[in-house]
Protein backbone atom coordinates (compact mmCIF):
# COMPACT_ATOMS: atom_id res chain seq x y z
CA UNK A 1 0.00 0.00 0.00
CA UNK A 2 1.20 3.62 -0.44
CA UNK A 3 0.68 7.26 0.74
CA UNK A 4 -1.65 9.75 -1.41
CA UNK A 5 -0.38 13.32 -1.79
CA UNK A 6 -2.29 16.62 -3.18
CA UNK A 7 -0.39 19.20 -4.01
CA UNK A 8 -2.23 22.50 -5.02
CA UNK A 9 -4.32 20.66 -6.88
CA UNK A 10 -6.51 22.05 -8.87
CA UNK A 11 -9.57 21.32 -11.25
CA UNK A 12 -11.54 23.90 -13.60
CA UNK A 13 -14.38 23.40 -15.81
CA UNK A 14 -14.58 26.70 -18.52
CA UNK A 15 -14.54 29.50 -15.85
CA UNK A 16 -15.81 26.84 -13.00
CA UNK A 17 -13.08 26.40 -9.99
CA UNK A 18 -14.35 22.61 -9.20
CA UNK A 19 -11.74 22.14 -7.19
CA UNK A 20 -9.39 25.08 -5.79
CA UNK A 21 -5.56 24.58 -4.99
CA UNK A 22 -5.89 21.67 -2.45
CA UNK A 23 -3.62 19.85 -0.11
CA UNK A 24 -4.08 16.84 1.66
CA UNK A 25 -1.52 13.73 2.83
CA UNK A 26 -3.20 10.26 3.00
CA UNK A 27 -1.28 8.11 5.32
CA UNK A 28 -0.59 4.61 3.79
CA UNK A 29 -3.42 2.57 5.41
CA UNK A 30 -5.51 5.48 6.38
CA UNK A 31 -9.41 5.25 5.73
CA UNK A 32 -9.77 9.18 4.43
CA UNK A 33 -13.28 10.10 4.33
CA UNK A 34 -13.98 12.99 1.64
CA UNK A 35 -17.50 14.39 3.10
CA UNK A 36 -19.37 17.75 1.62
CA UNK A 37 -22.73 18.55 -0.63
CA UNK A 38 -22.94 17.96 -3.99
CA UNK A 39 -20.57 19.98 -5.96
CA UNK A 40 -18.17 20.85 -3.26
CA UNK A 41 -15.60 19.01 -5.58
CA UNK A 42 -14.87 15.92 -3.44
CA UNK A 43 -16.06 12.98 -6.40
CA UNK A 44 -14.14 15.27 -8.86
CA UNK A 45 -11.13 14.89 -6.35
CA UNK A 46 -11.57 11.28 -6.25
CA UNK A 47 -11.42 11.07 -10.10
CA UNK A 48 -8.47 12.86 -10.41
CA UNK A 49 -6.74 10.83 -8.07
CA UNK A 50 -7.55 8.00 -10.03
CA UNK A 51 -6.80 9.47 -13.42
CA UNK A 52 -10.32 9.73 -14.83
CA UNK A 53 -10.38 13.62 -14.51
CA UNK A 54 -7.25 15.25 -15.86
CA UNK A 55 -5.73 17.80 -13.50
CA UNK A 56 -5.76 21.79 -14.22
CA UNK A 57 -2.79 22.20 -12.40
CA UNK A 58 -1.08 21.10 -9.33
CA UNK A 59 0.57 17.90 -8.32
CA UNK A 60 -0.55 13.39 -6.92
CA UNK A 61 1.50 11.37 -5.61
CA UNK A 62 1.10 7.91 -5.45
CA UNK A 63 3.87 6.56 -2.79
CA UNK A 64 6.71 8.82 -4.02
CA UNK A 65 5.44 8.53 -7.69
CA UNK A 66 3.98 11.20 -9.44
CA UNK A 67 1.18 10.06 -11.15
CA UNK A 68 -0.12 13.47 -13.57
CA UNK A 69 0.16 11.92 -16.80
CA UNK A 70 0.08 8.28 -15.45
CA UNK A 71 -3.05 6.59 -16.83
CA UNK A 72 -5.35 5.05 -14.37
CA UNK A 73 -4.57 1.67 -15.90
CA UNK A 74 -1.44 2.12 -14.16
CA UNK A 75 -1.76 3.89 -11.12
CA UNK A 76 -2.22 0.71 -9.66
CA UNK A 77 -5.78 1.97 -7.73
CA UNK A 78 -8.89 0.38 -8.08
CA UNK A 79 -12.36 2.28 -7.81
CA UNK A 80 -15.50 1.43 -6.55
CA UNK A 81 -18.48 3.33 -8.40
CA UNK A 82 -22.01 4.05 -7.32
CA UNK A 83 -23.58 2.59 -9.77
CA UNK A 84 -21.69 -1.16 -9.35
CA UNK A 85 -20.61 -0.95 -12.83
CA UNK A 86 -21.11 -5.04 -13.44
CA UNK A 87 -21.05 -6.56 -16.50
CA UNK A 88 -25.07 -8.07 -17.08
CA UNK A 89 -23.92 -10.71 -19.15
CA UNK A 90 -20.82 -12.52 -16.96
CA UNK A 91 -21.31 -13.96 -13.64
CA UNK A 92 -19.78 -12.98 -10.51
CA UNK A 93 -16.83 -15.15 -11.04
CA UNK A 94 -16.09 -13.65 -14.68
CA UNK A 95 -17.14 -10.26 -13.43
CA UNK A 96 -14.40 -9.96 -10.18
CA UNK A 97 -11.79 -12.15 -12.83
CA UNK A 98 -12.07 -9.77 -15.89
CA UNK A 99 -9.59 -7.12 -14.90
CA UNK A 100 -6.99 -9.84 -14.07
CA UNK A 101 -7.58 -11.23 -17.19
CA UNK A 102 -6.58 -8.10 -19.49
CA UNK A 103 -3.89 -7.71 -17.78
CA UNK A 104 -2.76 -11.61 -18.66
CA UNK A 105 -2.49 -13.04 -14.69
CA UNK A 106 -1.95 -16.27 -14.84
CA UNK A 107 -5.43 -18.87 -14.63
CA UNK A 108 -4.32 -20.21 -11.42
CA UNK A 109 -3.62 -17.11 -9.86
CA UNK A 110 -6.69 -14.86 -10.94
CA UNK A 111 -8.67 -18.22 -9.33
CA UNK A 112 -7.02 -17.87 -5.78
CA UNK A 113 -8.01 -14.10 -5.75
CA UNK A 114 -11.30 -14.69 -6.27
CA UNK A 115 -12.22 -16.88 -4.36
CA UNK A 116 -10.46 -15.09 -1.51
CA UNK A 117 -12.09 -12.47 -2.27
CA UNK A 118 -15.64 -14.07 -2.28
CA UNK A 119 -14.37 -15.38 1.68
CA UNK A 120 -13.20 -11.95 2.86
CA UNK A 121 -17.14 -10.73 1.78
CA UNK A 122 -19.37 -13.72 1.98
CA UNK A 123 -20.48 -14.25 -1.57
CA UNK A 124 -18.22 -17.63 -2.16
CA UNK A 125 -22.05 -19.35 -2.79
CA UNK A 126 -22.89 -16.49 -5.58
CA UNK A 127 -20.05 -16.84 -8.21
CA UNK A 128 -21.86 -19.08 -10.74
CA UNK A 129 -24.78 -15.50 -10.39
CA UNK A 130 -25.31 -13.17 -12.94
CA UNK A 131 -25.74 -9.60 -11.69
CA UNK A 132 -29.74 -9.51 -12.32
CA UNK A 133 -29.92 -12.21 -9.98
CA UNK A 134 -28.11 -10.50 -6.52
CA UNK A 135 -29.46 -8.19 -4.28
CA UNK A 136 -28.30 -4.29 -4.29
CA UNK A 137 -26.01 -5.15 -1.27
CA UNK A 138 -24.74 -8.46 -3.29
CA UNK A 139 -24.03 -6.47 -6.63
CA UNK A 140 -22.05 -4.00 -4.43
CA UNK A 141 -20.01 -6.29 -2.68
CA UNK A 142 -19.21 -7.45 -6.07
CA UNK A 143 -18.06 -4.64 -6.97
CA UNK A 144 -15.96 -4.28 -3.83
CA UNK A 145 -14.38 -8.00 -4.48
CA UNK A 146 -13.74 -6.66 -8.17
CA UNK A 147 -11.81 -3.83 -6.42
CA UNK A 148 -9.31 -6.73 -3.77
CA UNK A 149 -8.85 -9.20 -6.18
CA UNK A 150 -6.58 -6.29 -8.09
CA UNK A 151 -4.47 -5.96 -4.49
CA UNK A 152 -4.30 -2.71 -5.94
CA UNK A 153 -2.01 0.25 -3.33
CA UNK A 154 -5.10 2.29 -2.77
CA UNK A 155 -9.18 1.56 -3.10
CA UNK A 156 -10.97 4.52 -3.69
CA UNK A 157 -14.85 4.96 -3.51
CA UNK A 158 -17.45 7.09 -4.93
CA UNK A 159 -20.43 7.25 -2.56
CA UNK A 160 -21.33 2.93 -2.97
CA UNK A 161 -23.93 2.80 -0.73
CA UNK A 162 -25.67 5.32 -1.71
CA UNK A 163 -28.38 3.33 -3.89
CA UNK A 164 -28.94 0.88 -0.93
CA UNK A 165 -32.05 1.02 1.56
CA UNK A 166 -31.30 2.35 5.02
CA UNK A 167 -30.69 -0.54 6.84
CA UNK A 168 -28.64 -2.35 4.44
CA UNK A 169 -26.33 0.89 4.42
CA UNK A 170 -25.98 0.62 8.18
CA UNK A 171 -24.61 -2.86 7.50
CA UNK A 172 -22.02 -1.90 4.73
CA UNK A 173 -20.71 0.48 6.64
CA UNK A 174 -19.89 -1.99 9.23
CA UNK A 175 -18.52 -4.90 6.38
CA UNK A 176 -16.59 -1.90 4.93
CA UNK A 177 -14.78 -0.75 8.31
CA UNK A 178 -13.92 -4.41 8.87
CA UNK A 179 -12.73 -4.86 4.92
CA UNK A 180 -10.13 -1.93 6.16
CA UNK A 181 -9.36 -3.55 9.12
CA UNK A 182 -8.78 -6.74 7.18
CA UNK A 183 -7.14 -5.53 3.89
CA UNK A 184 -5.12 -3.06 6.06
CA UNK A 185 -5.40 -0.91 3.00
CA UNK A 186 -5.30 3.23 1.90
CA UNK A 187 -8.68 3.66 1.30
CA UNK A 188 -10.44 6.93 0.30
CA UNK A 189 -14.34 7.26 0.10
CA UNK A 190 -16.17 9.61 -1.02
CA UNK A 191 -19.88 10.77 0.33
CA UNK A 192 -22.30 13.35 0.99
CA UNK A 193 -23.63 11.86 4.25
CA UNK A 194 -21.97 13.06 7.34
CA UNK A 195 -23.36 9.93 9.02
CA UNK A 196 -20.56 7.84 6.98
CA UNK A 197 -18.02 10.15 6.95
CA UNK A 198 -18.32 9.91 11.14
CA UNK A 199 -18.54 6.57 11.76
CA UNK A 200 -15.71 5.25 9.15
CA UNK A 201 -12.85 7.68 8.29
CA UNK A 202 -9.63 7.59 10.23
CA UNK A 203 -10.06 11.08 9.64
CA UNK A 204 -12.44 13.24 7.41
CA UNK A 205 -12.24 15.92 5.04
CA UNK A 206 -14.73 18.47 4.81
CA UNK A 207 -15.24 20.51 2.05
CA UNK A 208 -17.24 23.23 -0.27
CA UNK A 209 -17.26 25.02 -3.23
CA UNK A 210 -13.79 23.18 -4.02
CA UNK A 211 -12.01 23.99 -0.86
CA UNK A 212 -10.97 22.11 2.22
CA UNK A 213 -12.82 23.35 5.05
CA UNK A 214 -11.56 21.06 7.33
CA UNK A 215 -9.23 17.89 8.23
CA UNK A 216 -9.07 15.99 10.92
CA UNK A 217 -10.66 12.60 12.85
CA UNK A 218 -14.58 12.44 12.83
CA UNK A 219 -14.47 13.71 17.03
CA UNK A 220 -11.86 16.51 16.44
CA UNK A 221 -14.21 17.97 13.48
CA UNK A 222 -17.16 17.28 15.96
CA UNK A 223 -16.30 18.99 18.82
CA UNK A 224 -13.77 21.96 17.47
CA UNK A 225 -15.48 23.32 13.93
CA UNK A 226 -13.09 25.29 12.25
CA UNK A 227 -16.01 27.64 10.81
CA UNK A 228 -19.71 27.86 10.59
CA UNK A 229 -19.84 25.47 7.63
CA UNK A 230 -18.35 22.69 9.51
CA UNK A 231 -20.33 23.16 12.50
CA UNK A 232 -23.37 22.82 10.40
CA UNK A 233 -22.74 20.14 8.13
CA UNK A 234 -21.18 17.38 11.02
CA UNK A 235 -23.64 16.71 13.35
CA UNK A 236 -27.61 15.44 13.08
CA UNK A 237 -29.68 17.17 14.09
CA UNK A 238 -27.32 20.46 12.62
CA UNK A 239 -26.14 22.83 15.31
CA UNK A 240 -28.69 25.40 16.22
CA UNK A 241 -27.09 29.10 15.86
CA UNK A 242 -28.28 32.37 17.36
CA UNK A 243 -26.94 35.35 15.42
CA UNK A 244 -26.34 38.55 17.75
CA UNK A 245 -23.88 40.77 19.62
CA UNK A 246 -21.37 40.18 22.13
CA UNK A 247 -21.73 42.97 24.90
CA UNK A 248 -19.96 43.72 28.11
CA UNK A 249 -22.02 44.41 31.17
CA UNK A 250 -21.89 43.66 35.11
CA UNK A 251 -18.43 42.57 34.80
CA UNK A 252 -19.52 39.95 32.48
CA UNK A 253 -19.61 39.04 28.89
CA UNK A 254 -22.74 38.63 27.16
CA UNK A 255 -24.72 37.07 23.58
CA UNK A 256 -27.40 39.77 23.05
CA UNK A 257 -29.86 37.84 21.52
CA UNK A 258 -32.23 40.59 21.38
CA UNK A 259 -35.27 38.31 22.56
CA UNK A 260 -32.91 36.97 25.36
CA UNK A 261 -29.19 36.88 26.25
CA UNK A 262 -26.42 34.06 26.56
CA UNK A 263 -23.97 34.88 29.65
CA UNK A 264 -20.25 33.50 28.72
CA UNK A 265 -18.73 31.29 31.06
CA UNK A 266 -16.78 33.42 33.55
CA UNK A 267 -13.35 30.81 32.94
CA UNK A 268 -13.87 31.26 29.24
CA UNK A 269 -14.29 34.82 28.74
CA UNK A 270 -10.48 35.75 28.04
CA UNK A 271 -11.42 33.52 25.20
CA UNK A 272 -13.61 36.08 23.18
CA UNK A 273 -12.93 39.56 25.43
CA UNK A 274 -10.94 40.73 21.77
CA UNK A 275 -14.59 40.19 20.52
CA UNK A 276 -16.22 43.18 22.42
CA UNK A 277 -19.35 44.61 20.92
CA UNK A 278 -18.84 42.49 17.06
CA UNK A 279 -21.80 41.02 15.79
CA UNK A 280 -20.96 37.25 16.64
CA UNK A 281 -23.22 33.94 15.98
CA UNK A 282 -23.70 32.12 19.20
CA UNK A 283 -23.57 27.86 17.99
CA UNK A 284 -25.17 25.17 20.31
CA UNK A 285 -25.91 21.60 19.50
CA UNK A 286 -29.55 19.57 20.08
CA UNK A 287 -27.71 17.07 22.14
CA UNK A 288 -26.65 20.13 24.48
CA UNK A 289 -29.62 21.23 25.14
CA UNK A 290 -32.07 20.09 27.88
CA UNK A 291 -35.65 20.45 29.50
CA UNK A 292 -34.53 19.95 32.50
CA UNK A 293 -30.94 20.18 34.27
CA UNK A 294 -28.64 16.99 34.45
CA UNK A 295 -27.11 16.17 37.87
CA UNK A 296 -23.99 16.61 37.80
CA UNK A 297 -21.98 18.44 39.49
CA UNK A 298 -19.86 21.82 38.20
CA UNK A 299 -21.31 21.90 34.87
CA UNK A 300 -22.54 25.38 33.80
CA UNK A 301 -26.18 26.10 32.02
CA UNK A 302 -27.95 29.31 31.04
CA UNK A 303 -31.73 29.11 30.57
CA UNK A 304 -34.14 30.26 27.55
CA UNK A 305 -37.77 30.56 28.38
CA UNK A 306 -39.34 29.22 24.86
CA UNK A 307 -42.15 27.24 23.67
CA UNK A 308 -42.70 23.90 22.06
CA UNK A 309 -43.38 23.66 18.20
CA UNK A 310 -43.14 20.46 17.05
CA UNK A 311 -42.37 17.05 18.86
CA UNK A 312 -40.75 14.47 16.52
CA UNK A 313 -40.41 10.78 18.19
CA UNK A 314 -37.74 8.82 16.65
CA UNK A 315 -38.14 5.90 19.99
CA UNK A 316 -34.58 6.22 21.42
CA UNK A 317 -35.03 10.28 21.54
CA UNK A 318 -37.50 12.84 20.77
CA UNK A 319 -36.43 15.89 18.57
CA UNK A 320 -38.29 18.94 19.74
CA UNK A 321 -38.08 22.28 17.54
CA UNK A 322 -38.48 25.41 20.10
CA UNK A 323 -38.78 29.01 20.01
CA UNK A 324 -38.52 31.91 21.36
CA UNK A 325 -39.53 35.63 19.65
CA UNK A 326 -37.47 35.42 16.32
CA UNK A 327 -35.71 31.97 17.33
CA UNK A 328 -36.37 28.77 16.70
CA UNK A 329 -33.90 25.94 18.20
CA UNK A 330 -33.46 22.35 17.83
CA UNK A 331 -32.89 19.83 21.26
CA UNK A 332 -32.64 16.62 21.44
CA UNK A 333 -33.89 15.01 24.42
CA UNK A 334 -34.26 11.27 26.28
CA UNK A 335 -37.62 9.56 25.46
CA UNK A 336 -38.93 9.82 29.05
CA UNK A 337 -39.18 13.81 28.26
CA UNK A 338 -42.99 14.47 28.41
CA UNK A 339 -43.70 17.03 25.86
CA UNK A 340 -46.46 18.14 23.53
CA UNK A 341 -46.64 21.20 21.10
CA UNK A 342 -47.66 24.52 22.49
CA UNK A 343 -45.87 23.73 26.02
CA UNK A 344 -44.31 26.39 28.43
CA UNK A 345 -41.05 24.81 28.87
CA UNK A 346 -37.50 25.84 29.97
CA UNK A 347 -34.70 24.82 28.24
CA UNK A 348 -30.96 24.39 29.57
CA UNK A 349 -28.06 25.53 27.82
CA UNK A 350 -24.72 23.84 28.45
CA UNK A 351 -22.25 25.81 28.35
CA UNK A 352 -19.21 23.76 28.92
CA UNK A 353 -19.92 23.14 24.77
CA UNK A 354 -20.80 25.89 23.09
CA UNK A 355 -18.92 27.76 20.06
CA UNK A 356 -18.88 31.69 18.90
CA UNK A 357 -18.36 32.44 15.77
CA UNK A 358 -17.55 35.09 13.67
CA UNK A 359 -20.54 36.76 11.96
CA UNK A 360 -18.26 37.87 8.92
CA UNK A 361 -15.98 35.27 8.24
CA UNK A 362 -18.13 32.76 10.09
CA UNK A 363 -14.60 31.63 11.55
CA UNK A 364 -14.48 29.63 14.95
CA UNK A 365 -13.35 32.40 17.43
CA UNK A 366 -11.52 30.08 19.23
CA UNK A 367 -9.52 27.95 16.66
CA UNK A 368 -9.31 24.11 17.33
Amino acid sequence: MAQVTLQNLTKRFDKVVAVNRINLEIQDKEFVVLVGPSGCGKTTTLRMIAGLEEITDGTILIGDRVVNDVPPKDRNIAMVFQNYALYPHMNVYKNMAFGLKLRKTPKDEIDRRVKRAAQILGISDLLDRKPKQLSGGQRQRVAVGRAIVREPEVFLFDEPLSNLDAKLRVQMRSELIKLHDQLEATMIYVTHDQVEAMTMGDRIVVMKDGFIQQVGSPMEVYNHPTNQFVAGFIGSPAMNFFPGKLIAENNALWVDLKDFRIKIPEKRTHLYEHYRDKAVVFGVRPEDIYLRPPTEKGREFQTVEAEIEVVEPLGAEIIIELARGDHTFVARVEPQTEAKSGNRVTAYFDMSRFHLFDADTERNIVQP
